[in-house]
């Protein structure tokens, strides 16, 4: 009997060592799902930003092009000007080529002066997707799954491309930063705005 009892001990031991080798390691894969997501929230706001400073570049070096052919015309234009006066016809050719490259440079500027202001405007105005479901959550009250965030901002913003992996990790990156809370109800995870939820703490203490 006291063999059994022994044998019995062993086993409860093992089976309250494994429950709880059981529990840290669910506790470190959130932590590690929540680091990741965090992670991959600021490369998604990177490469972004790498997007926007491509198309600024692209925008400036496209505007200092016609301003360095304007100078290589007036520089060519300079040295016909010199013999100037041994001819009538010759001066009357010279005037007649720098009127054409002064012209043709200051419509070159012209057509580059408004594309320099167009492209930096539109990547300005783009949101982050955190900001987007952010304000997403605060105008619609209630918990909401990462798939009707998805679809929310399909339909608000059909032109961005929106990948419900994108916007699942941008949820998480939201409550990594205190912006949203994240609750389940069974194997559902919802999310909403903190302020939201912390508005709604005092009504179920209440209840």
């Amino acid at each position: 009997m006291s063999e059994i009892g022994s044998a019995a001990g062993v086993t409860a031991g093992y089976a309250q060592k494994v429950t709880e080798d059981l529990a840290a390691n669910t506790n470190e894969q959130e932590r590690v799902r929540t680091e990741l997501a965090r992670l991959q929230g600021e490369l998604l706001q990177l490469e972004e930003s790498q997007q926007v400073l491509v198309k600024m570049q692209d925008v400036l070096a496209g505007v200092g092009q016609p301003e360095s052919g304007r100078g290589k015309s007036t520089k060519k234009a300079a040295v016909p000007a010199a013999r100037r006066g041994t001819s009538a016809t010759g001066q009357g050719k010279t005037t007649r080529r720098n009127n054409a490259s002064k012209a043709r440079a200051e419509k070159s500027a012209g057509k580059a002066t408004p594309t320099k202001g167009a492209a930096p405007a539109k990547g300005a105005a783009e949101e982050t997707w955190v900001a987007l479901i952010e304000g997403y959550l605060a105008e619609h009250s209630g918990p909401k799954s990462a798939a009707e965030v998805s679809t929310a901002l399909t339909e608000a913003h059909p032109q961005r491309k929106v990948q419900q992996t994108v916007v699942r990790n941008s949820l998480e990156q939201g409550v990594a930063r205190g912006l949203l809370t994240r609750s389940k109800q069974g194997r559902s995870v919802y999310y909403t705005t903190a302020d939201a939820s912390s508005s709604a703490a005092p009504a179920t203490s209440a209840q």
